[in-house]
C-alpha cells in the first residue's frame, strides 16, 4: 500500500469531527430492504366495512429544537444536518414542511410537519459550535418556545453543555452528529440518546482496514476529552487487531499553531503509519509540519476518509488506498438512502455528504418515538420508548442500545478510486462493519451495562 503523501484532514476519531470534538463486529449483513406486505384477496365479501386504525393525535403541537452550526468553524457539517434533518422529517411524515422543499436558515427558523392529526414544529437555532451560544439558544428553546425534544449539535463540547440543560429540563436530547465517547460514557444521562456513532465505533471500523496494511503505529491527538478518548479507542481497537504502537500517544493543545516538535517525535518513532485525530484550523499547520519534517515522505497517514468537499484536497495522492468511513452515499442500499440521494441532488445540487445520514436518522428516530408514545411527548414517556428502539434509516437498521443509548449502526470500508468525480462518487465498496463498542458508563452506573463488555475493549 503506498503511503498517503497528502495533506489529509484527519477527522473522526480519527480525525473528523470536531463534530465529535470540542470544549465498535459481526459478519456484515445486507442492508434490509423495506417492502410492502402483499395485499390479501378475501374469498368472501366482508360483512361490515373495515375500520381504519386511528391516526396519531397530539393534544398540542409537538415542538422540536434543532441546534446546529450554521456560522461557526463546523458550519460545513452543520449544513449536512440542517438539510438532511428536514428531508428526514419529510420522509418520516410523508410530506414536505411548511417552509417548502428547500430549507434555508437565512430565510426561516421554523418548519412545521404533520402526521395525521399531530403537528410537529421544528425550531432551528445556530450555536456556532460555541458552548455558551449552545446554552443560550437551548434555554430560549426550552423556556420561550417550550420545546419537547432537542436535537444537536455538531461540536461534542457544545453537546456536553446541551446534555446538562436537557437533563435539568427532563427533555430528551437526540445527538447528531457529535462523536465523543463521553456523550454516552462518563457524561451519560437517561435523557441523552445518540444516532451518531462514537469514537470507538470509528476506531473499530478504521482499524479493521488499517491493520490489513500496516503493523505498527504512532498517533497524535488534541489534548482534551475528545482527543484522548479517540486516541484510547484507536490504541485499543488496533491493538486487538494485532497492531503495535511504538511510542506513547502524543497530545498537543487544541490551539497549537507550531507542530514542529510533535512531528519530530513522530518522525523519530520508527512507525509505519501515524494516526491523526484532529479537526479545525490547526490541521493545516499540523500537516505542514509533517511535510517540513519529512513525515509525509517516510510514513503513511492513517485516517478515515472524510467529507466530499475536502477529499479532493487532502486525499488527492491517496487513490488506491483503503480506509474506513462512517457514511458515504454510495455504500448503503435501502429506500431511505435512495430518497436522501435523490432529494439532496434535486434540491441542494449535491450528493449526501458525511453527516447527512445522521441528520436524517435523527428525524426518523424522532418521528418513530412520537408515534410509539402515541403522541405523549412528556420526557419520561418519550425516553421509555426510545430506549431499545430499532428503526430504518439511510444506513439501514439503527438500534438504540438500552444500556447506554449508543446507536449500533453499519459503517463502511471503501477503496478510493478517484477524487475527480463531479458527484463525489469516489469509492469502490469493500466491506460493511457493524461495530459493537464497549459500555463506557461511569463506575457509578456500571450496573446499567449488564452483560456488555465494560470499559475499554482490552479491559484497561
Amino acid at each position: 500500500m503506498k503511503p498517503f503523501r497528502t495533506l489529509a484532514f484527519a477527522l473522526v476519531v480519527l480525525t473528523l469531527i470536531l463534530a465529535a470534538c470540542a470544549p465498535a463486529t459481526p459478519e456484515p449483513t445486507e442492508a434490509p430492504v423495506i417492502t410492502e406486505a402483499p395485499t390479501e384477496i378475501p374469498t368472501e365479501a366482508p360483512t361490515a366495512a373495515p375500520t381504519e386504525a386511528p391516526g396519531l393525535t397530539c393534544a398540542e403541537p409537538v415542538k422540536v429544537g434543532l441546534i446546529t452550526d450554521a456560522s461557526g468553524p463546523l458550519a460545513i457539517y452543520g449544513a449536512h444536518i440542517l438539510r438532511s434533518f428536514m428531508l428526514g422529517m419529510e420522509y418520516a411524515t410523508g410530506a414536505a414542511g411548511s417552509a417548502g422543499e428547500k430549507f434555508d436558515l437565512t430565510q426561516t427558523q421554523e418548519n412545521t410537519f404533520k402526521i395525521d392529526d399531530c403537528e410537529i414544529v421544528v425550531y432551528v437555532r445556530d450555536d456556532g459550535s460555541n458552548p455558551e451560544n449552545t446554552a443560550t439558544v437551548a434555554r430560549e428553546l426550552i423556556d420561550v418556545q417550550k420545546v419537547n425534544i432537542l436535537v444537536g449539535t455538531v461540536s461534542s463540547g457544545a453537546t456536553a453543555t446541551l446534555q446538562g440543560i436537557a437533563l435539568e429540563s427532563k427533555i430528551p436530547l437526540i445527538v447528531a452528529p457529535a462523536a465523543a465517547n463521553d456523550i454516552t460514557g462518563v457524561n451519560f444521562n437517561e435523557y441523552t440518546f445518540r444516532v451518531s456513532r462514537n469514537n470507538y465505533q470509528d476506531a473499530i471500523n478504521e482499524c479493521s482496514a488499517l491493520t490489513e496494511q500496516y503493523t505498527n503505529f504512532v498517533q497524535i491527538a488534541p489534548d482534551y476529552a475528545f482527543g484522548r478518548g479517540s486516541a484510547a479507542a484507536f490504541r485499543d481497537a488496533c491493538t486487538l487487531d494485532g497492531a503495535t504502537f511504538v511510542a506513547d500517544d502524543i497530545f498537543a493543545p487544541l490551539d497549537t499553531t507550531d507542530f514542529t516538535p510533535y512531528m519530530e517525535q513522530i518522525a523519530n518513532s520508527g512507525a509505519e503509519a501515524y494516526i491523526v485525530t484532529w479537526a479545525g484550523s490547526g490541521f493545516v499547520s499540523l500537516m505542514q509540519a509533517a511535510k517540513d519534517q519529512g513525515v509525509t515522505e517516510t510514513m503513511s497517514l492513517g485516517a478515515t476518509f472524510i467529507d466530499n468537499v475536502l477529499m479532493p484536497t487532502f486525499f488527492a495522492n491517496a487513490v488506491g488506498s483503503t480506509a474506513g468511513i462512517l457514511y458515504h452515499y454510495s455504500a448503503p442500499n435501502n429506500p431511505a438512502n435512495d430518497f436522501l440521494k435523490a432529494q439532496d441532488k434535486a434540491r441542494y445540487g449535491v450528493m449526501p455528504d458525511l453527516f447527512d445520514a445522521d441528520g436524517m436518522n435523527a428525524a426518523i428516530f424522532l418521528v418513530e418515538a412520537i408515534k410509539a408514545a402515541n403522541g405523549d411527548v412528556n420526557g419520561d414517556a418519550l425516553k421509555a420508548v426510545m430506549e431499545g428502539m430499532t428503526f430504518e434509516g439511510p444506513k439501514g437498521t439503527i438500534f438504540i442500545r438500552p444500556e447506554d443509548h449508543v446507536a449500533i449502526q453499519d459503517m463502511y470500508v471503501l477503496k478510493l478510486v478517484s477524487v475527480t468525480d463531479p458527484d463525489a462518487n469516489f469509492y469502490e465498496y469493500v466491506n460493511t462493519t457493524r461495530p459493537e463498542p464497549p459500555c463506557l458508563l461511569p463506575e457509578t452506573l456500571k450496573d446499567r451495562c449488564g452483560s456488555l463488555p465494560y470499559g475499554t475493549l482490552s479491559g484497561q
